[in-house]
């Protein structure tokens, strides 16, 4: 299964598709209805060839400049919890991450980017779609039905991603013909409603997991996932966002929040009330399992994009940076992004998740194949979700890792549970979700606590929602998720200024982080490697002997202060990349940006 996003899916998909998406990306088409007929009727009546053609809709997201390149390393940034180390540089990839990406963008703007890549997973998807529906005679429980309910969900995500990044996005859900080659941008409220109702129809085809030989891994599509997936966008669908007239919720009816909260609600306590997924029991444990590639479903991952050992850039771009080849990776890479100064002080120092999320050290640079853990500084943190040192896997890929990307897990689906049934039902009703959530992150001796104490006074809506927008950041920070939940909840302006003025008081040392030290001591274990470090935690003050030595833990914090999101700019204003000029120039007129671009 680490093998699905490789070339040779494509080969069944040749005469189907191939030749279209060239000709789609040079602005020409060709129609060859008898061509595609015959071949549909061939591939999608027998099962080994439609699993071909069903695992060749994922393969544009190993391209180069699609979701391993471009996507994956870009979007997402920068938030109150997650900053791209490209902000404190001028250029393009700057202007990706602090709100002020340009159409004409030099890392975006080819013909292969994300956009176009995402595309053609989409037009695989509909021509597996329509070949399915004709020749599969898909069913609840039969091999055709799982295929189609995973095609279903594949186009979902590839729309997703582009309404995520870009808002309104042209809409097709049939195979391209003559007539809709070239078409104007959809609103996002129509799209939503088809995608929530084509999840809802893949949720009743596909199997749970590890109810079936096909939903044994999370590389593959099951119930837990479509249905929490389809949660995600019932949120999202009817919270706010930028539209052309400004940030709002949806005017529709139907994506209400009444409606899209009542719809989360039943599909987040569906998967929950299954037994089919489940929290790991330690945090820390999960994120090992996840950097040693075990990809048994029915935990706590739901679903990964799988990519080959070939292909893939996760480690690559946010693991603990390594500074040379050593006795963890052959790959010295790792470090683009990382955690903003301020995360580990805002964690409870009893909370688990903090030393797993937030790492204040690299590995240098190896002597004799064996390299030392480095403190950086604080000003340069790295998420500690991502390490090369917890693979079972030696890397030796000069760009690529291979890790899977988690695209959603367990977590979010009692947090959106909290949130829906708070709002629905009030904080009581939320309240054994977060529980739940905060039971896993917490030592047992302190759940009185940290856990019942701290939830049971959360007595009103107010209150237990700031909570649970807190509780994700501590939950997920890291997996560049909240940049899209801040644009829904209405705050991602607002929580990037309070961010901007958090980091100025660990700057100075004032506010909530007068007694943060401004010195730091260490020394290392017997295996010669790896860091004892005091001074970390607040109030930490005092040398705590001579075999310790001292590191300045005072770095200025002005360049991540001023490049959050670039001065004069307003991020609730540049929620979404502009379209690249290259597919403007190739729509015939057809699209074009909006929100100022």
């Amino acid at each position: 299964m680490k093998n699905i996003i490789k070339i040779f899916s494509i080969i069944l998909l040749t005469g189907l598709m191939v030749s279209c998406e060239e000709d789609l990306l040079d602005g020409e088409f060709l129609d060859a209805p008898a061509k595609s007929t015959l071949d549909e009727s061939t591939i999608f009546s027998t099962v080994d060839l439609a699993k071909g053609a069903v695992d060749g809709i994922l393969e544009p997201m190993g391209q180069t400049n699609s979701y391993r390149g471009r996507f994956i390393p870009y979007y997402g940034f920068n938030t109150d919890v997650e900053y791209n180390y490209s902000a404190g540089d001028e250029g393009s990839d700057a202007d990706l991450v602090y709100y002020d990406a340009k159409p004409t963008n030099s890392r975006m703007n080819t013909d292969n980017n994300a956009w176009a890549m995402m595309y053609q997973g989409i037009e695989r998807a509909n021509i597996v779609i329509r070949g399915l529906r004709n020749f599969g005679n898909p069913e609840p429980g039969n091999e055709f039905g799982q295929l189609l309910g995973a095609a279903l969900t594949y186009r979902a995500v590839y729309y997703a991603d582009l309404m995520k990044a870009w808002g309104d996005v042209p809409a097709r859900f049939e195979p391209i013909t003559s007539e809709t080659l070239y078409l104007p941008k959809t609103s996002r409220d129509t799209i939503y409603k088809r995608l929530i109702a084509d999840l809802g129809e893949a949720a009743e085809l596909v199997a749970w997991p590890n109810e079936t030989p096909s939903t044994s891994s999370v590389e593959r599509i099951n119930k837990a996932f479509v249905k929490a997936f389809r949660a995600r966008l019932a949120m999202v669908a009817s919270g706010y966002q930028q539209y052309p007239d400004g940030v709002r919720r949806s005017n529709d009816p139907e994506l209400s929040v009444q409606n899209m909260y009542q719809l989360a609600l039943d599909e987040a306590t569906d998967v929950i009330n299954s037994g089919r997924a489940s929290l790991n029991p330690s945090f820390e444990g999960f994120w090992r399992r996840y950097n040693e590639e075990n990809t048994t479903a029915g935990g706590e991952s739901l679903w990964e994009i799988p990519f080959a050992d070939g292909r893939g850039r996760v480690l690559f771009s946010f693991g603990i940076r390594h500074r040379s080849v050593d006795q963890f990776t052959g790959q010295p890479r790792g470090g683009t992004a990382g955690p903003t100064p301020t995360v580990y002080y805002d964690f409870d120092e009893d909370d688990t998740r903090r030393d797993v999320t937030a790492v204040p050290y690299q590995w240098g640079t190896a002597v004799d194949g064996i390299a030392q853990q480095e403190l950086t500084g604080i000003d340069l943190w790295y998420f500690g979700k991502y390490r090369y040192e917890w693979m079972n896997r030696y890397v030796t890929s000069t760009n690529d890792d291979g890790l899977n990307l988690i695209y959603m897990r367990y977590a979010e689906v009692l947090l959106t549970a909290a949130e829906a049934a708070n709002e629905l039902q009030g904080p009581g009703a939320a309240a054994p979700y977060l529980k739940e959530i905060r039971r896993r992150a917490f030592p047992e001796d302190v759940h009185a606590e940290k856990v019942e104490a701290y939830v049971n006074a959360l007595g009103s809506k107010e209150e237990m929602f700031r909570a649970i927008v807190e509780e994700y950041k501590y939950e997920f920070t890291g997996e560049m998720d909240r940049k899209m939940d801040l644009i829904r909840w209405n705050l991602l302006s607002e929580k990037l200024d309070e961010e901007k003025q958090e980091l100025s008081d660990l700057n100075n040392r004032t506010g909530d982080y007068a007694n943060v030290p401004t010195t730091l001591y260490y020394k290392y274990e017997d295996d010669g490697y790896t860091l004892d470090i005091y001074g970390l935690e607040r109030g930490e003050t005092g040398n705590p002997g001579p075999e310790y030595s001292a590191f300045n833990w005072n770095q200025p914090l002005d360049e991540i202060i001023n490049t959050l999101y670039k001065p004069g700019v307003d991020p609730d204003n540049r929620q979404f990349w502009p379209i690249w000029q290259v597919f403007i120039d190739a729509s015939n007129g057809q699209l074009v940006n909006d929100y100022g671009y």
